[in-house]
């Protein structure tokens, strides 16, 4: 049931208006002054306050603006036995839902109150919302106690709070999208939009378009203008993923834009302003692509003001468990099945498997035990091929602080960095194609 707030002095005035709201079926609450009403604001959850102007202990156009700072998706409706424009306008201004006069416009009261409800109603839908969305992708759902990823928590949490560029790091599949996420939340840009941009997944004219925008008539297909993310992201965050895969002429417009704030959509000739934080991602080297001239040094050096390395899985064992646990929950839920548990054997091979894809290849082999299990229960049965049979040799390789060791990791990022690509690896290994396959095989790299 909806509640209703009536606040006025005149009691005859009050009781017949409540008696008129109530017979919609409304829950009313009434106070004869401003600190007393503010009270059963404090006590009660209110959806709609109407309130007298003039009040024995304030004036009801100042009180507007103290129920909004404290209540914000309370709606108020201001009731005058005088209407003046200047006190209409002001009331307005300080967040009134309405403002009307006593006796002409009665008949305006039960419309204006199921419209200011409905106000009301989204603006806490929206409250609920947002709070989802912040505590989804806020640090404290980051799951993992390992000190490796306790180190980068807080080093985020530092730069969070900043205006700061930030340059994320490390592996594919390791999670640097949910902490640009979260450094967004935690920071003083979290009311404006996150807009995030794979520069992989375009081609170069594509991605111009989609990062600048562009006018009507630009191209062959440009039908219309177009906002481009960097006029989405002013005043939030601008997150640009596989930033090292960005081709290298728009490498310089994007570093005038971090320079100067300024822009000019493909095909426009008016500059453009946007102001936005900077989040960027890459599992490449810029450091090493700089200096080999595939990434330019003025830009990676505006990037990496403050660089955040995200450790991958096979560095952090500790968080595999929760990690296994919580996407086991997740894809329960998701899969409308009670939630699994799972078997000690199957949680030995999660922690004794070396990883490749991070937390990402971690969540699918989650779901997809979670979808082939029958009994609540998941065992090592269920698990891809590579680990339910990875032999011994795989486990101290992974484990130990061998030759080996560094050799499978340094093949292993290596081809990450070509994509897969095994003749373009064995080149930069300096190693021929068939000593690289002997040693993905012998390595058991996929």
């Amino acid at each position: 049931m909806k509640n209703i707030l009536i606040i006025d002095d005149e009691e005859k005035l009050r009781g017949l208006l409540a008696r008129i709201i109530k017979s919609e079926g409304f829950e009313v609450l009434e106070a004869s002054d401003l600190k007393s009403g503010f009270k059963k604001l404090e006590h009660n959850d209110i959806d709609v306050v109407l309130c007298d102007v003039k009040l024995p202990d304030g004036n009801g156009v100042d009180f507007v603006s103290k129920i909004k700072e404290s209540f914000p998706v309370v709606e108020v409706i201001l009731l005058t036995a005088f209407g003046n424009i200047s006190d209409g306008v002001q009331a307005m201004k300080n967040g009134a839902f309405d403002y009307i006069v006593k006796g002409d416009d009665n008949d305006r009261i039960l419309p204006l109150l199921y419209k200011a409800l409905e106000k009301s109603e989204l603006q806490r839908k929206v409250v609920i919302l947002e709070k989802r969305i912040s505590d989804k992708f806020s640090f404290q759902t980051i799951v993992g106690k390992s000190k490796a990823l306790q180190q980068v928590i807080e080093l985020a949490k530092k730069v969070a709070v900043t205006d700061s560029t930030v340059l994320l790091t490390g592996e594919t599949g390791t999670g640097k999208e949910v902490f640009a996420q979260a450094i967004h939340e935690n920071s003083n840009r979290v009311v404006k939009s996150f807009v995030a941009l794979n520069c992989s997944t375009f081609s170069k004219e594509i991605l111009e378009s989609e990062l600048f925008g562009h006018k009507q008539g630009a191209f062959t297909g440009a039908l219309k203008d177009k906002k481009g993310f960097i006029e989405e992201a002013h005043g939030g965050t601008l997150f640009l993923d596989e930033i090292g895969e960005m081709p290298i002429d728009l490498q310089a417009k994007l570093l005038r834009v971090l320079e100067t704030n300024e822009y000019i959509p493909v095909g426009g000739t008016t500059v453009k302003k946007s102001n936005f934080r900077l989040i960027a991602a890459t599992n490449r080297d810029l450091k090493a692509e700089s200096e080999a001239h595939r990434f330019r040094s003025d830009l990676y050096f505006r990037l990496n003001i403050f660089e955040i390395k995200i450790p991958p899985l096979r560095e952090r064992l500790k968080d595999i468990a929760p990690l296994a646990q919580s996407f086991a929950i997740q894809f329960s839920a998701k899969t409308n099945k009670k939630t699994v548990q799972i078997d000690a054997d199957f949680l030995n091979k999660l922690e004794t498997y070396h990883w490749p894809g991070n937390v990402r290849e971690l969540k699918n082999v989650i779901e997809r035990s979670v979808i082939l299990v029958t009994n609540e229960i998941l065992t090592q049965d269920l698990l891809p091929y590579e680990i339910q049979h990875q032999t011994a040799k795989d486990n101290k390789i992974v484990s130990a602080f061998s030759i080996g060791s560094v050799e499978r990791l340094h093949i292993q990022k290596v081809l990450n960095y070509t994509k897969g690509n095994k003749a373009e690896t064995a080149r930069l290994l300096e190693i021929g194609i068939a000593t690289l396959y002997r040693k993905l095989d012998e390595y058991n790299i996929h």
